[in-house]
């Protein structure tokens, strides 16, 4: 078993793997090369957090769950690099979390078209974590759920986990940034964050058709342009419901 762990998490400890990667500029060529694939691989990943923080009722915990999620973000990266060669045979984790983001979906527009059942609901729920805490938890489930694909994507590139791990590092910081920016559209465009879970649910099927058994993969590029058209669209409906409430006073 140690020597099973060793072979596993070794090269991240060693320091002279670290040394000759930091001094290699053709190592940190991969290594941006990684950025830029985990940041564009973790769009729908910053659709996910963004919506998922506005649970929250303040910008102040909102920040606080996504600096938390970062930091459990790295620890789950480190570990899952680490068992990087057996990821493909978890493709479980892609259905059990289609099934959740499919959920988190139903749920939000199920409680916009049912107000009044949703309060009288929370009345009698319980809830086992405060809320804030249970915002994270559901970060860093999606953060795990969304790695599988990143982190097989980086070691194809670079079988060096230290390499593999900067990179990760490095584009979850990019990530986290991206998610930021699409809080504060939501908050001046609420329109945004029905855009988001609608975009959540195309994430789900998105994700559970990717496993072996149906193999189908929507390029980055397409769930990009899809991304930027759904925008394209709310804004558009943003602006005519405004201009519409403007007219009627």
């Amino acid at each position: 078993m140690i020597h099973f762990l060793q072979t596993l998490y070794g090269p991240f400890f060693d320091l002279n793997n670290w040394k000759t990667v930091i001094e290699s500029g053709s190592d940190w060529l991969i290594i941006l090369s990684l950025v830029l694939i985990e940041c564009l691989l973790s769009v729908d990943n910053a659709i996910v957090l963004a919506a998922q923080t506005q649970k929250l009722p303040t910008k102040k915990e909102q920040e606080k769950s996504l600096f938390y999620g970062l930091w459990g973000a790295y620890l789950f990266r480190f570990l899952l690099i680490g068992v990087g060669t057996f990821l493909i045979k978890f493709w479980w984790i892609k259905v059990i979390g289609a099934g959740y983001l499919l959920y988190l979906s139903i749920d939000h527009f199920w409680k916009m078209a049912h107000p009044h059942s949703d309060q009288h609901q929370s009345k009698k729920r319980k809830r086992i974590l405060p809320l804030f805490w249970s915002v994270v938890v559901s970060i860093e489930l999606m953060d795990i759920v969304f790695s599988v694909d990143s982190i097989l994507a980086s070691l194809a590139i670079s079988p060096n986990p230290v390499i593999v791990l900067i990179g990760g590092m490095i584009g979850i910081l990019c990530m986290r940034g991206i998610a930021e920016v699409i809080m504060q559209l939501m908050k001046k465009i609420p329109e945004l964050e029905v855009m988001a879970y609608a975009l959540i649910a195309l994430i789900a099927v998105k994700l559970f058709i990717s496993i072996p058994a149906i193999d189908i993969e929507i390029p980055a590029a397409v769930f990009g342009i899809i991304v930027l058209i759904a925008v394209v669209i709310t804004l558009i409906v943003h602006q005519v419901r405004k201009r519409h409430a403007s007219s009627s006073k």
